[in-house]
C-alpha cells in the first residue's frame, strides 16, 4: 500500500502506515486543504483546533514533492502554542514537548521534508513505547516514490477528519 504523505497524521493514518504501508507518495498531484499540510487537535475542554502548515502558491498538478513551505507568517510559534496550550496539562506532555518543539524551530523547505521528520520521531516515539527494552537504534523511514504512478488521492480516507496521532501521544503515551 502507498500512503499520501500527512501532516501530524490521525491514529488511523499512522496504523495503516505502520501495518501496510509500502512507501509514501510524493509524486502526486498536491492537493490543497488537505491531511497532507494540515491536522486536527483537541484541547482538554473538547475544543477542536485545525493547524495549517502554509504552503507557498501551488501551480496546477504540482507535485507533493515540490511544495515548499512559506514563512511569512509565523505558524510555526502558532502551531507550538496551540500544541502546549491544548496538552500542557495532559499526562505525556512533559515526556513529548522536548522531542516535538525542535520541529518548530528550524525551518525546512519542502512540505515533504516536515512531514517526513514529524512521521519519523512519531513512529520511534511508538516504536519505543512498545518496545520491550525501550530502544530504538534505527530510524522510521519509509521510501519516497520515484515516479508518479498515475493515482491521484482524494480526502475520501476516513482519517481526513479525524484528531491527529498528537492527541493520543499527550493523552495516552502511543
Amino acid at each position: 500500500m502507498i500512503l499520501p504523505t500527512a501532516y501530524w497524521g490521525p491514529c488511523s493514518y499512522i496504523d495503516q502506515l505502520l501495518k501496510h504501508a509500502d512507501a509514501i507518495e510524493v509524486c502526486e498531484s498536491f492537493e490543497k486543504q488537505t491531511f497532507r499540510n494540515r491536522c486536527w487537535i483537541e484541547d482538554m475542554q473538547g475544543r477542536r483546533m485545525l493547524l495549517t502548515v502554509p504552503v507557498q502558491k501551488v501551480e496546477h498538478k504540482q507535485l507533493t514533492r515540490d511544495i515548499e513551505i512559506s514563512y511569512q507568517s509565523r505558524w510555526q510559534h502558532q502551531h507550538w502554542v496551540a500544541i502546549k496550550s491544548a496538552y500542557e496539562h495532559s499526562p505525556f506532555y512533559l515526556y513529548f514537548a522536548d522531542l516535538i518543539q525542535p520541529l518548530y524551530q528550524r525551518q525546512t523547505r519542502f512540505l515533504v521534508d516536515l512531514n517526513e521528520q514529524i512521521m519519523s520521531l512519531t513512529i520511534g516515539i511508538i516504536q519505543r513505547t512498545l518496545s520491550a527494552d525501550g530502544r530504538n537504534d534505527k530510524p522510521f523511514c519509509l521510501p519516497r516514490t520515484q515516479d508518479w504512478s498515475g493515482e491521484v488521492w482524494t480526502d475520501q480516507h476516513p482519517w481526513q477528519n479525524e484528531l491527529s496521532i498528537l492527541d493520543r501521544l499527550m493523552r495516552e503515551g502511543a
